[in-house]
């Protein structure tokens, strides 16, 4: 039976990256929407601005002070999530209450010293100088024998916590493999053994193939609307040569790593035309000084919303209780953001 036959009734598709499974039900996607609607808030933010604890110059809320950053900027987060240094040891008690010690490091990087800037409106060069950062700290923190994995991520707009509108991002390294990157270790391992190759080199040549997900493409990346993928207007950034983490990147390859991440974000913003929430995050090898040969470089992106600008998909009910679902088609979504202006709305 060929994909488009099936796309006409409720179906499952598989996460190849987790293991795990989506409700897919087109069935839905006429009913009437009475459910929530998001505020829309439209602000002309400034250049700088003197209450905010990212821009250069000015005194964080910890007491600190940023240095005067006139590119990308990063600094220990002053309310961490994690800390390195800890007394606690591991509690268990009959085997059902049980806890362990995490150690970690939280950092806030700042993308620009512009408080008024995203991702998608800057320039090329200055993503490259994000990126650049990214890579010094993941190399820097891989050295910590106490680290033995780095999230890099994004949480943008209000809707998604995002706790201040000036463009950052943060880094959590922990001494603990994290859920997720666990669940897409075991299934990355498992299809490398059986097939000596990594399970995203061989699902990325089948989009490239097919061309019904793809959003963009440059020589070295591509951004894919995932077949699984759960999210409305998800997408996901895939290498197209195997490796595994930032470390291996050179001049070239960030320069086209932000030209994907250019091209998506501006997309997501010329979708509703407004600034899209999403959270993001790179995933890449644990840094155990193990060897990860099936690990291999991808970067996810979560827009929240729904059909519109105000309308917010949520995780309730069954999706909560029993098994995540969508009603809009991956291959409409991709469709979508592949036929979108590269360039950002606001600069037409």
């Amino acid at each position: 039976m060929k994909l488009d036959e099936i796309s006409k009734y409720p179906h499952r598709r598989k996460n190849i990256l987790t293991g795990e499974w989506v409700l897919v039900s087109p069935t839905r996607t006429q009913r009437p929407w009475l459910g929530k609607v998001e505020n829309l808030t439209s602000k002309n933010l400034p250049t700088y601005e003197s209450e905010c604890y990212l821009c250069p110059g000015n005194k964080r809320a910890g007491g600190n002070k940023n240095g005067d950053y006139v590119s990308t900027y990063s600094f220990v987060n002053d309310f961490s999530a994690l800390v390195l240094e800890s007394s606690l040891e591991k509690f268990s008690d009959q085997d059902l209450l049980i806890a362990e010690a995490e150690q970690g490091i939280c950092k806030v990087i700042c993308f620009s010293p512009q408080h008024n800037l995203s991702l998608a409106e800057m320039e090329i060069e200055d993503i490259e100088n994000v990126i650049d950062l990214w890579q010094n700290e993941f190399i820097e923190m891989s050295k910590n024998e106490k680290i033995n994995y780095i999230q890099i991520f994004e949480n943008k707009g209000e809707i998604m916590g995002a706790s201040n509108p000036h463009p950052h991002g943060q880094i959590w390294a922990q001494n603990s493999i994290p859920v997720e990157i666990e669940k897409e270790m075991r299934n990355l391992l498992k299809y490398y053994r059986i097939n000596n190759n990594t399970l995203l080199t061989d699902y990325l040549k089948l989009e490239l193939q097919n061309q019904e997900r793809i959003v963009y493409e440059n020589e070295h990346f591509a951004v894919v609307v995932p077949f699984w993928a759960i999210w409305p207007f998800e997408t996901i950034l895939i290498s197209k040569y195997h490796f595994s983490n930032l470390s291996f990147m050179n001049s070239e390859v960030k320069q086209a790593f932000a030209d994907a991440l250019k091209n998506i974000l501006v997309k997501y913003d010329n979708l509703f035309h407004m600034s899209l929430p999403y959270s993001a995050g790179i995933h890449q090898s644990p840094s155990d000084n193990n060897e990860h040969p099936e690990w291999h470089f991808h970067m996810h992106f979560y827009p929240p919303l729904l059909r519109s600008a105000t309308i917010k998909k949520f995780m309730v009910g069954y999706e909560m209780l029993a098994n995540p679902q969508r009603d809009i088609l991956p291959e409409y979504t991709a469709d979508v953001l592949r036929n979108l202006s590269s360039k950002h709305y606001l600069k037409k």
